[in-house]
């Protein structure tokens, strides 16, 4: 699929339907990933996120994705190369450096790792090809990082050159508390903006702690095209367990158009 011009949020979201809180069934899924094809809508990346434990199940289903990120939940990778997998996302374990879980994988060429790391593992060596991966949230309230951490990671990936996703907990646009949980949860946009920041060398973690949507909608209107494309060279997308609410929440701010 032909995106066009790269702008702030061209091909941000990647469909994370099979995970929590939606947790759709694998016909459900697909059929909500076809519909979202069908409508062609640029900030999708129309990238179909499937845990590994998984992968049998969607591989016997008629309709496949145009693409495929496999998250890993399984002690060993399955063989994908009859699929098309471009993503393969995996915890690093403690005592491994990425350099190493790249070696062991030995992923083909096409397939891009992306490793995950807590928000407050910063300054790693990270081979070129390989990126990482940030959990913002979750079911509990200790899953969401702080915002100091998750600004010193972004941080990191800025200064160092290292490209990265996010994934859990970015459930809206902006920053909010989330009363269920008794935890402030994290803004996509938000997020993004602070990645803006430290592309310029200005500290991301103010971003990450406003509320204030005003503010966030300006800042994102002021954000001019180099920024922008240096910003999501980092940050390469983030998963969404709704492909609806990230787009419907740009068009409430006034920040996509409708058909976008």
């Amino acid at each position: 699929m032909d995106l066009g011009p790269m702008n702030l949020y061209t091909a941000l979201v990647d469909d994370a339907g099979l995970f929590p809180p939606t947790s759709l069934h694998m016909d459900e899924a697909l059929a909500r990933y076809r519909r979202d094809l069908e409508r062609g809508s640029t900030i999708l990346t129309h990238r179909f996120l499937c845990p590994t434990s998984r992968l049998g199940r969607l591989r016997a289903m008629d309709y496949q994705p145009l693409r495929i990120g496999l998250i890993t939940d399984t002690s060993t990778l399955p063989a994908f190369a009859d699929l098309p997998v471009d993503y393969v996302e995996t915890r690093l374990p403690d005592d491994t450096s990425v350099e190493e879980l790249a070696r062991e994988l030995g992923l083909p060429g096409g397939v891009r790792l992306f490793a995950e790391v807590p928000a407050r593992k910063i300054a790693m060596d990270v081979p070129d090809g390989v990126a990482l991966k940030v959990r913002c949230g979750g079911a509990t309230a200790d899953l969401f990082p702080p915002a100091e951490h998750l600004g010193q990671f972004i941080r990191s990936c800025a200064e160092n050159g290292i490209p990265f996703k996010a994934t859990a907990g970015l459930h809206h646009a902006v920053r909010h508390f989330d009363p269920t949980i008794g935890v402030d949860r994290h803004g996509f946009l938000n997020l993004l903006l602070a990645v803006c920041e430290a592309v310029e060398g200005r500290d991301p973690v103010p971003v990450l702690r406003t509320t204030d949507v005003g503010h966030l909608v300006r800042l994102a209107g002021a954000v001019q095209a180099d920024t922008a494309g240096r910003a999501r060279r980092l940050m390469v997308s983030y998963g969404s367990c709704s492909t609806s609410t990230p787009l419907d929440d740009l068009r409430a701010l006034g920040l996509i158009e409708e058909d976008s």
